[in-house]
């Protein structure tokens, strides 16, 4: 497998369209106002046979996107800003560069620590070459009743919350607590474990989790923000996938 950014029109297509399948089922494209501007990351299997989702070198099996500030501040903000007030996060931070992670599904077939990995490592290979100092975006569970997450929201609400400096809150008219709906005391461990893999992958990275959840009937989920200052990355992973910049 190998990690590469979309090159057409044509291959940003093929992104929606797995997405569609992923996020909603069928056939479809999910697409909106920021995929012409943002990259697509693709995670490419090349010894992969007939595929809806073939390129010329492989079938696409995983995909996310990365929304500059920049281009963000062009098209009226970040797209999780949709769901979560970033204002006061970007302002007390302004000295820093920020990169919106968003989209990523992977193909049942796929999913897998190997094609984890590979996405982590184009997200990272994409921070390093063009300076970003801090990743956001919105991270989701399947369902959307929180209280079939209490004990996952809990948990994050509890050890890895946002410290003040790096604190965003739900949207106040989306807004679903995530620790009012008490549970008993979940063994840490097999929490973590249990959690969604893009939630447990950041919150292993050392992650921050914002203030609340929001509750998006469209996609069926339950959403959190994930905040993962580079400073913040547990250094052990910068043997894996490279120091930074």
């Amino acid at each position: 497998m190998k990690i590469r950014l979309a090159a057409s029109a044509d291959e940003i297509k093929l992104a929606q369209a797995l997405r569609h399948e992923v996020f909603v089922g069928g056939q479809g494209l999910d697409g909106d106002r920021y995929d012409e501007t943002c990259a697509h990351l693709f995670v490419i299997d090349e010894q992969s046979g007939v595929s809806p989702y073939a390129l010329s070198d492989g079938c696409l099996v995983a995909t996310t996107r990365l929304i500059g500030q920049r281009e963000a501040e062009r098209l009226g903000g970040f797209y999780s800003a949709s769901e979560f007030d970033l204002e006061p996060l970007l302002k007390r931070q302004s000295h820093l560069k920020f990169l919106e992670l968003g989209r990523t599904c992977i193909l049942p077939q796929a999913r897998g620590t190997a094609v984890m990995e590979l996405l982590w490592q184009g997200i990272w290979d994409y921070v390093r070459q063009h300076g970003y100092d801090v990743m956001i975006g919105c991270a989701s569970f399947e369902g959307s009743d929180p209280t079939d997450h209490a004990a996952a929201l809990q948990f994050l609400s509890q050890h890895a919350k946002a410290p003040e400096e790096w604190q965003a809150e739900a949207l106040p008219q989306m807004r679903a607590p995530m620790s009012a709906i008490t549970s008993p005391a979940p063994d840490l461990k097999a929490m973590l474990k249990a959690l969604p893999p893009l939630i447990k992958g950041y919150v292993r990275l050392g992650c921050y989790i914002g203030d609340g959840c929001v509750v998006d009937k469209v996609f069926n989920t339950v959403d959190v923000l994930i905040i993962l200052p580079v400073r913040a990355i547990n250094p052990r992973y910068f043997q894996r996938f490279g120091q930074p910049a």
